[in-house]
């Protein structure tokens, strides 16, 4: 099974993909589109291509954990997107999603325009391995629990 990781943007979305195991999640691009409803069928494309069973999207909270215009936003393109692709949408906490992508650019030293071009991918990057992880985490804590 895969899952899709987004990083829901105005201008670029992020695009990663888990692997088959769901261990490890790979950065593949970003989309662009004309509309939120263009924009939920582009990433649907990447769904079918990668035969994903769902999606994991960011949601951007405050840091006082209240829900602004962003995070509304998110909600209402998560509701098309789960109309669009049929597929369940996993809203998940992305805050500091960015701060940790620049910060691993800044340590790579990727600069200019290259940084632009992949820092929308690595935050999806970003969203989806920390999801996989905690979905990790909560099996093995109710496998090692005890009877």
């Amino acid at each position: 099974m895969r899952v899709i990781g987004v990083d829901f943007g105005d201008v670029r979305t992020g695009i990663a993909v888990s692997d088959e195991s769901m261990f490890l999640a790979s950065g593949v691009g970003t989309v662009t589109a004309k509309g939120l409803s263009a924009l939920a069928d582009r990433i649907g494309e990447y769904c079918r291509m990668y035969g994903a069973s769902k999606i994991v999207m960011g949601r951007p909270l405050n840091m006082d954990d209240t829900a602004g215009p962003r995070a509304e936003k998110a909600d209402r393109f998560a509701a098309i997107l789960r109309e669009r692709t049929g597929l369940e949408v996993i809203l998940t906490d992305e805050r500091l999603t960015t701060v940790e992508a620049h910060e691993f650019l800044d340590m790579t030293d990727t600069r200019g325009r290259k940084r632009k071009k992949v820092i929308d991918t690595l935050s999806a990057e970003i969203i989806l391995q920390n999801w996989l992880d905690g979905e990790r985490k909560k099996r093995s804590e109710n496998d090692n629990r005890p009877i």
